[in-house]
């Protein structure tokens, strides 16, 4: 059987011309992750970008992603081009994410513990959606080489069956969306992370580079 193109199911959804100013409930992972996808889908949704990363367990780094993410969407409304972008913060919640991935702490990045850290923060966007009344929810997470798309989409179909709310299939690092996603961090002068946020993926990049015994 051969594999879904979440791209090109997306591609359908966006031809069609009741999609036009439909609202669209964004999670975004980060600034450099979200920016390609708002380039992208702010011609076509009336986006509100939700913050929500409880795995971004070390305060300091937690404020600073949320500041670019703020001073991105900013940038972007004062363009004026495309429908204007909202934002909404929410909980920060580090214990959280540490309850959701308890008996995974030493999976390898990519593993079973991301699974369900993608779930935790999709879940949380399914269920703002719902109650926001918004039309689509979907997540930029799929923006990354490193991220499995079939997981993500998997996850937000469930979830769309549970909460009510349709979600947008994605697979954004296709039509060089994270090519894209770098030269817009460049263009405005983004910070990009070399870890997704968690201690543990820090650890792993730290033992990779030799800084961790």
């Amino acid at each position: 059987m051969n594999a879904r193109n979440y791209q090109k199911e997306l591609d359908q959804i966006l031809q069609m011309p009741a999609t036009k100013g439909k609202k669209l409930f964004l999670h975004s992972c980060c600034a450099p992750c979200s920016s390609y996808v708002l380039e992208y889908l702010k011609q076509y949704f009336e986006i509100t970008v939700f913050y929500y990363n409880p795995n971004i367990t070390m305060p300091d780094e937690y404020a600073h992603r949320v500041a670019e993410q703020k001073r991105l969407i900013a940038e972007f409304n004062e363009m004026g081009d495309g429908y204007r972008i909202s934002f909404v913060e929410g909980a920060y919640e580090p214990d959280t994410f540490f309850e959701v991935t308890k008996g995974h702490e030493h999976d390898k990045e990519g593993g079973a513990r991301c699974y369900l850290c993608y779930e935790m923060r999709m879940r949380k966007a399914a269920q703002m959606a719902a109650e926001g009344g918004f039309d689509y929810f979907t997540t930029t997470l799929s923006i990354s080489p490193m991220k499995n798309a079939a997981w993500i989409n998997e996850i937000g179909e469930r979830l769309s069956a549970q909460y009510g709310v349709l979600h947008l299939p994605s697979d954004f690092k296709k039509k060089n969306g994270y090519k894209r996603s770098i030269e817009l961090s460049k263009e405005y002068d983004l910070y990009r992370q070399d870890f997704c946020g968690c201690v543990y993926s820090k650890r792993e990049i730290g033992e990779e580079h030799g800084e961790i015994s």
